[in-house]
């Protein structure tokens, strides 16, 4: 996999975007808000583009990419979208599809990726549970090998692309004498599965992106579905995070920059007391408080981005990511509500971003390990 990005390559992926979400998406995103769903030819049209590929293997149909170049399709299409539920959706297979990537067997993955990558599956992550929140290891749904199958019983909750999903990647106990973190597998489930149910979940944000529970009554699995080795995907969970609370870092980055934008371009027009209001102090000072918190978070995604793509991931990287996860959604949080407040009523109504940004904050600050739980894993980390 390269391990840097030229800015001819970072500069050309942004124009992509740009044209991208000004044709195909921002005409359509009031009204995929309102359906809650986006249409799957959505994943068809990324895939060409050859988002969805970026970072997978070119013999699973990916394209080797750094960290840093991924990083710049996930800011701008945040900062351009302004849409968490867009977002979220479009790219699920990044949080689904990586242990299969690094565990699974060969032909696992030849039989998963390809056609995710394709744009013609959907892959979705599967781990937690009602009443089970962060507490991972102690997980209830069970799988239970009978002859060539496992038969998962249990349920799933807040699992995002739950609705559609073709591929869903979960977490279940195989062992269950052992209640703890070493009884628990990964297991991928077929979304034709008989026996799968879901049902759609109603959210204060994310509202084009679904979001479903999912009840398994013995749902019969092959064996071979089985990612890696029983009894090791309490290890795969916690590595996956690392991932995604990296790209959350940089999705709360893009949406901090599109809420600054939004309300400058609002200051610069709307005229008060007979001026603009940028031309107040206090309305300037605002920006530049927004300005101040998304360029620290822009530095430090930088510099955690380059220790990755130098290979370096170890215990203290992990702790900087957890607290850059809470640096950026606080910096998020932040500009979504001065940009509320600049914009005024404007701010209140929907179609803006940074009113649909305002209520996706939340989101961002849970998803992937609450603020709470940064803290004390960034602790351990550093042998606090």
């Amino acid at each position: 996999m390269q391990t840097t990005a030229s800015l001819e390559e970072i500069t050309h992926l942004q124009d992509s975007v740009r044209r991208f979400v000004r044709q195909e998406v921002a005409p359509h995103l009031a009204d995929w808000e309102v359906a809650q769903m986006f249409p799957r030819s959505l994943y068809t049209r990324a895939a060409e583009l050859g988002w969805l590929g970026l970072g997978y293997p070119e013999h699973l149909g990916g394209t080797p990419a750094s960290a840093a170049l991924r990083n710049a399709l996930t800011e701008t299409l945040a900062r351009e979208s302004g849409s968490g539920g867009l977002m979220a959706s479009l790219f699920s297979h990044n949080i689904g599809l990586p242990p299969v990537l690094r565990w699974g067997s060969d032909a696992l993955q030849a039989e998963v990726i390809p056609g995710v990558l394709r744009g013609e599956k959907i892959a979705a992550l599967a781990i937690t549970e009602p009443g089970g929140g962060s507490d991972v290891a102690a997980l209830r749904t069970t799988a239970r090998l009978d002859g060539g199958d496992y038969v998962v019983d249990g349920e799933k909750v807040f699992i995002t692309s739950g609705l559609r999903a073709d591929w869903l990647t979960v977490a279940v106990r195989t062992d269950p004498a052992n209640k703890g973190r070493g009884g628990i597998s990964m297991l991928v489930v077929p979304g034709d599965s008989s026996g799968l149910s879901r049902s759609p979940l109603h959210k204060m944000g994310w509202h084009c992106s679904d979001t479903a529970h999912l009840r398994f009554d013995g749902v019969r699995v092959p064996a071979r579905f089985l990612v890696g080795q029983e009894g090791a995907g309490f290890k795969m969970i916690m590595g996956n995070f690392n991932g995604e609370r990296l790209a959350m870092s940089v999705m709360a980055l893009g949406f901090a920059e599109r809420c600054y934008t939004e309300a400058l371009d609002w200051a610069c027009t709307r005229k008060t007391f007979g001026s603009a209001l940028v031309e107040h102090q206090v309305i300037r000072h605002k920006l530049m408080d927004m300005k101040m918190r998304i360029e620290s978070t822009r530095a430090w995604v930088a510099a955690l981005t380059a220790r990755l793509d130098a290979g370096d991931e170890g215990a203290e990287w992990v702790a900087q990511v957890c607290l850059l996860k809470n640096h950026a959604t606080q910096t998020m949080q932040f500009c979504a509500d001065q940009g509320v407040q600049i914009l005024g009523a404007m701010g209140f109504m929907r179609g803006t971003a940074c009113e649909r940004v305002y209520r996706e904050v939340k989101v961002m600050m849970i998803g992937g390990g609450a603020e709470e739980i940064m803290k004390e894993l960034a602790s351990r980390q550093l042998g606090l």
